[in-house]
């Protein structure tokens, strides 16, 4: 049985991610901020395990761990993200920005290495943007995409030691998703997103580590 980790699986892509793996029969780990009110993800059907996690609490992050650690993880998805919008952000909404889109998903991808690598399928996906992307939106203040930019320099910063002890890591940029972060105008569906987000995971082999890449296995521009 495959066994996938989904951090950030409250709503959204996330929710999408934990029903289709759940659907095929496989094992799902998902975490949420509101475990005593986890809403559309408590009703998901199938071997679904929630876990309590915020993010930005350190205490919570070792907790985590330690109820995954003998529970080897084949996929490790970290999809658990904030849009604090375009614009420059005074320095609190900028440093909590930074602090969930950039440093959480390495921190808590850190944190669960040991099962990840005690996994079958030791793969490893961090949910960033295309407007992380340095030819995005250049020069313009975006608080959002300069966090997921910032995500993607520390990803390719440890990436190599990850791929070191056998992991195939990448980023992903899961398309303009219509979820309560984007609102209705986005074009494409959770349903497709998701489909196309674990096509990709599904065909990663070991010389595709390091890649950014969007839901439909296209690279895309650091």
């Amino acid at each position: 049985m495959t066994t996938v980790a989904v951090i950030g699986a409250s709503r959204g892509i996330g929710l999408e991610l934990a029903r289709q793996y759940a659907a095929d029969g496989c094992r799902v780990h998902a975490t949420t901020r509101a475990l005593d009110a986890p809403g559309a993800l408590g009703a998901v059907g199938g071997d679904v395990h929630l876990h309590p996690l915020d993010v930005v609490d350190d205490g919570q992050i070792e907790a985590l761990a330690g109820a995954l650690s003998e529970e080897p993880i084949d996929i490790l998805i970290h999809n658990a993200g904030i849009n604090a919008g375009r614009g420059a952000g005074d320095p609190e909404t900028t440093a909590r920005s930074m602090r969930i889109n950039a440093e959480a998903p390495i921190v808590t991808v850190a944190a669960l290495l040991d099962s990840v690598v005690a996994g079958g399928d030791r793969k490893v996906a961090v949910m960033s943007s295309v407007q992380g992307s340095g030819r995005s939106r250049a020069g313009s203040p975006d608080l959002y995409g300069d966090s997921k930019r910032e995500l993607n320099t520390r990803f390719r910063a440890i990436e190599p030691e990850w791929r070191a002890r056998g992991i195939t890591a990448v980023a992903l940029h899961p398309g303009y998703v219509r979820t309560d972060m984007t609102g209705s105008h986005a074009s494409l569906s959770p349903e497709e997103s998701v489909r196309g987000i674990r096509n990709v995971l599904a065909g990663l082999t070991a010389k595709d580590s390091g890649r950014f890449l969007d839901y439909r296995g296209k690279d895309v521009a650091w």
